[in-house]
């Protein structure tokens, strides 16, 4: 099967082509420019889907393709300029998608709380997967939870907090709970998505088996660490601009990243279910041997300054 991935350099992308042309499928990829991490023996091609710049070369004859676009980075135009540009990606993508005939586009975003209104940048996340289930036959959805992984800049961000904080502060959103999933499983149910006709124009939210607090998934990480951390809580502390500045800081991270992120944690973020896992037949690696791993991949590029 010919397959375009989008985001090819990025975390997801990087790992995902290779293990789809281990399964004997045509894969290239759409990048924006050369970079260190594109798969080798995938084939680039450069363009851009907010200015639809590279789209028709890159879905010549594609038959299914991955649309793995984020675009929380710094660029001007104030708050609010990332999800204008997600929702110009996206409908290039579908428009462009649409005329070179592709049947199945998988699209990866992430969990929206059950209750309440999501935050912006999960908002955003909704209307880039309603273009994309519209503009193919047979599109899939994927919503996912906090993503255990090296490269996983929300592991990241968590993990240098818990380095470069001999205290640790957690807010009032400490208690909100949610179901972090396993990079390998991530990458598992998308390959397997290529060619699963019963997930056709479906929805799944993918989540690993452990629920947990954000305080417990803090204090799982700093255990597997090795390092003991106090900590205090601040019940009343909620999630304002300055203090995902302050964190963005401390861990090293853009805050035009940082900032939507931590908009997201003010409520829980569950599944609805466990369709996927179940209709793929993929089975869930736990948080702590998902955590582990993480970490041992993480050290074998670089060190671990609390470990």
């Amino acid at each position: 099967m010919r397959i375009l991935v989008t985001g090819a350099t990025g975390y997801v992308g990087s790992r995902l082509a290779p293990r789809l042309q281990r399964d004997g499928h045509e894969v290239r990829g759409l990048t924006r420019g050369r970079h260190a991490r594109e798969p080798a023996g995938v084939p680039m091609v450069r363009g851009d889907a907010v200015t639809g710049a590279g789209l028709a070369e890159a879905l010549d004859r594609v038959q299914v393709a991955y649309f793995l676009i984020h675009s929380m980075e710094a660029a001007p135009g104030g708050d609010g300029a990332f999800s204008a540009r997600e929702r110009a990606a996206a409908s290039n993508f579908a428009r462009a998608a649409q005329a070179a005939g592709v049947e199945r586009i998988v699209y990866l975003g992430g969990l929206v709380p059950t209750t309440g209104t999501p935050s912006a940048h999960l908002a955003s996340r909704l209307a880039v997967e309603q273009t994309l289930l519209e503009a193919a036959p047979c599109s899939i959805a994927f919503r996912a939870s906090i993503v255990i992984g090296a490269g996983s800049r929300s592991f990241r961000f968590l993990v240098h907090l818990v380095e470069r904080l001999p205290l640790l502060a957690v807010p009032a959103w400490r208690t909100n709970r949610t179901r972090p999933i396993d990079e390998r499983d991530v990458i598992e149910l998308l390959a397997r998505a290529a060619t699963a006709d019963e997930l056709c124009g479906g929805s799944f939210d993918i989540a690993g088996p452990d629920t947990v607090t954000y305080e417990e998934l803090i204090d799982r990480i700093r255990h597997h660490m090795y390092v003991g951390r106090a900590r205090i809580t601040f019940k009343r502390l909620t999630l304002t601009p300055i203090a995902s500045r302050v964190a963005a800081v401390l861990a090293g991270e853009e805050h035009e990243l940082i900032g939507p992120l931590m908009e997201g944690l003010s409520s829980d973020l569950l599944p609805r279910d466990d369709r996927a896992a179940e209709l793929l037949g993929v089975r869930m690696h736990g948080l702590d041997r998902a955590i582990e791993h993480a970490l041992r991949d993480w050290e074998r590029t670089e060190p671990l300054a609390a470990r």
